[in-house]
């Protein structure tokens, strides 16, 4: 049986101006044509947005790129979807007779977009400043647990510890071409892992440079395909 949707509004501490907008964020596109999309796209901007600037005022000293990867490391499928089931969305989650018989309400991809969508809702209902207040609390413990000791090594260490951690073979990189002239040239390498079909190639002026390059491409698509 299907929560009533004022229930968890209570329990996420929220207290909707427009109810019709809650109900909505937790309405998959299986239950109706009234359904949670355009919320989620809305919610899902904001929820990067107000995470990156957080990082940013946490972190002052990490560069660009190393803010992208700890933003990717939170605002993913797998991390929301994990916060939804925290507070048991998909309990209240209004579904079509085909998701809920094939268990859509504990299916990654629909609880992070329900969380999403919830989001989008409340900065329709009542603005950014309770959107941003409520989505830090949401993730103060993610946020807390963060720490730059890790996220500072190269893109290649990180990849390589990444199979370690999953006990599967490293990296391979394979040089591809190398053109130019001596004192210019450009290498193109491809790297590959098993964890995942698809390969990278990155290009650097010195072979070192393109392995780097194509380990942080493979980082960013192993951050994608888990969103």
């Amino acid at each position: 049986m299907i929560r009533k949707p004022e229930v968890l509004c209570k329990k996420l501490g929220l207290a909707f101006n427009n109810p019709k907008l809650f109900a909505m964020a937790l309405t998959h596109r299986s239950a109706s044509s009234n359904n949670n999309e355009r919320l989620e796209f809305l919610g899902d901007s904001i929820l990067g947005f107000v995470i990156a600037h957080k990082l940013y005022e946490l972190f002052p000293s990490a560069c660009e790129g190393v803010l992208s990867r700890l933003r990717a490391s939170l605002v993913n499928q797998s991390s929301l979807a994990e916060l939804a089931r925290k507070h048991q969305i998909g309990d209240y989650l209004q579904l079509g007779s085909g998701e809920l018989k094939s268990g859509g309400f504990r299916r990654d991809s629909i609880l992070s977009d329900a969380l999403e969508a919830i989001i989008g809702a409340l900065y329709n209902d009542q603005g950014m400043d309770a959107c941003q207040q409520w989505i830090l609390q949401l993730f103060a413990e993610k946020l807390n647990s963060l720490s730059l000791d890790n996220w500072q090594k190269d893109p290649k260490t990180q990849l390589q510890e990444l199979m370690q951690s999953k006990k599967m073979e490293l990296p391979e990189y394979t040089l591809m071409t190398m053109s130019g002239l001596a004192h210019e040239q450009t290498f193109k390498v491809k790297c590959t892992i098993p964890l995942i079909k698809d390969s990278c190639i990155g290009t650097g002026v010195s072979r070192k440079r393109a392995e780097q390059s194509a380990a942080e491409l493979m980082l960013e698509l192993l951050n994608k395909d888990n969103k």
